[in-house]
């Protein structure tokens, strides 16, 4: 059986700036730790904005997060996605391939897209982030080989604006015989598109992704009641919930993970870690207790630095931590 992991989404760059202080989330009305999408007047004013301030750059979107980190664990990823004809996206795809990832792009005649995150002094991110080029994927684009030789589909919630594409993917996903794994990626963006993630996850989707906030938007619920109406929609419901850890529930098993303690300096791409370890696991059939061990430790790692990629001075460690948590 296949080890291969495919994923999709939003072809992004991931402009990172600390700030100072809140005061320009409060006077740009941008909801501290949301996502929101932006056209392109916003990104010159929040590229004036943050003039001063020094930027990182690095290849980003959630399942490109994802994906990056799982090649990094030996596992064989590939990432469909579309860019612009431009640097933003010759720097995109040069780092897709350094990070180990196969990359399967589409072209756009549109500038590619890029997220500016802003980290607040407590670590929390709010992502301000401008398609471009990645809005311009269409179902048209995909086709029935692209899922060939795959044992497990992963797709972002951003990508959820269009639900075509959703649709196609997962129908095409499901009938090459893939488990589909889903980010909900962000609370505001379940609010938005409720009634058509509530009807996909119950239709076609295997393994769901959500943190507190996402679970209760999508259920309406609180946090326990939450995680097990979500859990009886798919067959694994994973819920991280910050510093309480994260639940998985399976069916009526229900396991709580504890967190592995981090200095948090920066939240970006914690998610998107956690969901690589887990997936390590579940492609692997160690126990999903072991599964979401792996994913928190992941996550403990990525938070004490700034950026949603671990450092590579960082993965020995990691190699050796996970070899033992697996060989007890």
């Amino acid at each position: 059986m296949s080890n291969k992991i495919l994923g999709m989404g939003n072809a992004l760059v991931d402009v990172l700036t600390v700030l100072q202080s809140d005061e320009m989330l409060d006077r740009l009305n941008l909801p501290k730790g949301s996502m929101q999408l932006i056209d392109e007047t916003m990104l010159q004013q929040l590229h004036k904005e943050t003039a001063d301030y020094t930027a990182h750059y690095v290849a980003g979107g959630s399942a490109s997060n994802t994906l990056s980190i799982l090649a990094r664990l030996g596992i064989e990823t590939e990432f469909i996605g579309k860019i612009g004809k431009d640097e933003i996206g010759k720097f995109f795809q040069q780092e897709t391939k350094s990070n180990g990832v196969i990359p399967s792009f589409f072209f756009s005649q549109h500038p590619s897209g890029r997220c500016t995150v802003l980290i607040s002094a407590d670590g929390e991110r709010t992502m301000c982030t401008y398609l471009g080029a990645s809005a311009d994927m269409t179902a048209n684009d995909l086709t029935h080989d692209l899922f060939d030789e795959f044992r497990l589909f992963h797709i972002e919630g951003y990508l959820v604006q269009n639900y075509d594409l959703i649709q196609s993917a997962i129908t095409l996903a499901k009938k090459a015989g893939l488990t589909v794994s889903l980010d909900l990626s962000s609370f505001n963006v379940v609010e938005e598109h409720l009634n058509f993630l509530r009807q996909i996850i119950v239709d076609k989707v295997d393994i769901v992704f959500a943190n507190e906030d996402e679970v209760k938007a999508l259920t309406g619920k609180d946090l326990l009641e939450a995680t097990k109406e979500l859990a009886s929609m798919c067959s694994i419901a994973v819920v991280k919930t910050g510093k309480k850890g994260s639940i998985i529930q399976h069916g009526e098993d229900v396991l709580h993970i504890p967190i592995y303690e981090a200095v948090r300096v920066d939240t970006t791409g914690a998610g998107d870690a956690y969901a690589a370890g887990f997936l390590y696991g579940w492609i692997n059939q160690l126990p999903l207790e072991m599964s979401g061990q792996i994913g928190s430790f992941l996550a403990a790692n990525v938070i004490e630095e700034i950026g949603p990629k671990i450092m590579p001075d960082r993965w020995e460690n990691i190699y050796q931590w996970i070899n033992k948590l697996t060989h007890v």
